[in-house]
């Protein structure tokens, strides 16, 4: 087995707006649209369009909305064989509006399902087994935990949303993967824009482990665990349309990249030409890559800078 997904499905609702209502603002969407989603699916369904081995392992409703998610992943040729239908409880959804000419987007997310994910769904082989466990924030932490605990592979984890983690979470967790704002909220700092160098002392003084900070369009900031020096990794040139699920296409994509071997830089310089390929569509799903597509943009890809 190569990665196994413990997370969330959702369905998501994408909302076209012209520009991102602010607090107390109304404002008149275009369209609305539904669309396969959820953290834990999309870093399946990104990994799993990029090779073979991929697994899943979650909770959707007994609904239509379910049986959605289930084939969505399925057609990105993700094995669901542990993803439990659950009775009297509606599949996870979210509702994301998009920002036209940005790409930029807001994101509410109702669990559903998720919520009942529970430590017991997670002793299987198809979590025992993997190379690289990648895990999220969306179900409980007690779930998180117990998967982490399952795990003889590499155990990668999104703080996402963030919360206080752990610290025996945090010592099965061979790669931590937050976001700048994630990662400035787990350190306890007050919001700012800071330099990578910055974001390079919070990311240690959070764990002493591996991390790998995505920056959106800047690409992403490795910092390894032995203390050596950081790389700035950016992405290459493309026109967005829509950021939503970028992120969770560098995870899937890093998953996968760190499943075949690839060392921690060359894996986050296939997963940020990932990332940036998969905001040339619409929705989370809308133009995740495949593998072809990725080594294709690699070539396009800068050499990363080391910080600090």
């Amino acid at each position: 087995m190569s990665v196994t997904v413990v997370g969330s499905l959702n369905e998501d609702v994408l909302v076209a707006v012209d520009r991102l209502p602010g607090r107390g603002q109304t404002v008149i969407a275009r369209t609305a649209t539904l669309a396969p989603g959820g953290k834990g699916a999309n870093q399946a369904a990104a990994a799993g369009l990029l090779g073979p081995g991929v697994h899943m392992v979650g909770r959707v409703g007994d609904d239509p909305a379910g049986a959605r998610q289930l084939a969505a992943l399925a057609a990105s040729r993700v094995n669901v064989g542990r993803v439990l239908r659950t009775a009297g409880v509606p599949t996870g959804s979210a509702t994301i509006p998009v920002e036209d000419g940005t790409g930029e987007n807001l994101i509410v997310v109702v669990p559903g399902a998720n919520a009942r994910l529970a430590p017991a769904d997670v002793d299987v082989p198809s979590v025992r087994d993997a190379r690289v466990l990648w895990l999220q924030l969306e179900v409980p932490l007690a779930t998180v935990r117990a998967a982490a605990e399952r795990a003889t592979g590499t155990v990668v984890l999104t703080p996402a949303p963030p919360q206080p983690l752990p610290a025996d979470l945090l010592d099965r967790v061979g790669l931590l993967v937050p976001n700048e704002h994630e990662l400035v909220q787990l350190a306890g700092a007050q919001p700012a824009d800071r330099s990578a160098a910055e974001l390079v002392a919070l990311a240690r003084a959070v764990t002493p482990g591996s991390v790998v900070v995505t920056l959106g369009g800047r690409g992403a900031l490795l910092v390894p665990r032995d203390g050596g020096p950081a790389l700035l990794q950016e992405p290459p040139p493309v026109t967005a349309v829509d950021t939503t699920g970028a992120g969770d296409c560098f995870c899937g994509a890093l998953a996968q990249a760190l499943a075949a071997g690839a060392g921690q830089a060359g894996a986050v310089r296939y997963a940020v030409a990932a990332a940036a390929l998969s905001t040339t569509g619409p929705g989370a799903r809308g133009a995740l890559p495949d593998d072809d597509a990725v080594r294709t943009g690699m070539s396009r890809v800068p050499t990363a800078v080391p910080v600090g």
